[in-house]
């Protein structure tokens, strides 16, 4: 996956009318990791702060607008030199999830799922 800025991101998840979503921060461990992503993407209350209730909350969405929704993950690197089985947890869920939300994906919906990694 290509390393770009945020910024640009952002500017090319609009101009299609996607909605894009920034992980603040950079975390270097787990729950903050999933706490960042929690608050980008505006989860419910309910989320249980693990890697199964991130993968039901990235899978739902139904809280947001429909359409595509673009998680802008910026620094990820930190969170890989600190943690690698975490950072590599998280991506896996993030890709699931990202293959479930897609199109001929097992949860297709209106909403759709595109994970973008910044190099800010």
């Amino acid at each position: 996956m290509e390393h770009i800025s945020s910024k640009t991101i952002a500017d090319q998840a609009r101009a299609r009318g996607a909605h894009s979503h920034v992980i603040a921060g950079h975390p270097t461990d787990k729950l903050s990791t999933l706490d960042a992503i929690a608050a980008a993407l505006s989860f419910p209350e309910w989320f249980g702060r693990n890697l199964d209730a991130l993968y039901d909350c990235l899978t739902d969405l139904s809280w947001l607008p429909t359409g595509e929704h673009v998680l802008i993950w910026c620094g990820s690197d930190e969170l890989m030199a600190a943690d690698p089985r975490a950072y590599l947890a998280i991506r896996s869920v993030l890709s699931d999830a990202e293959r479930a939300l897609a199109p001929g994906g097992d949860r297709v919906d209106s909403r759709r799922l595109t994970l973008a990694l910044s190099d800010e």
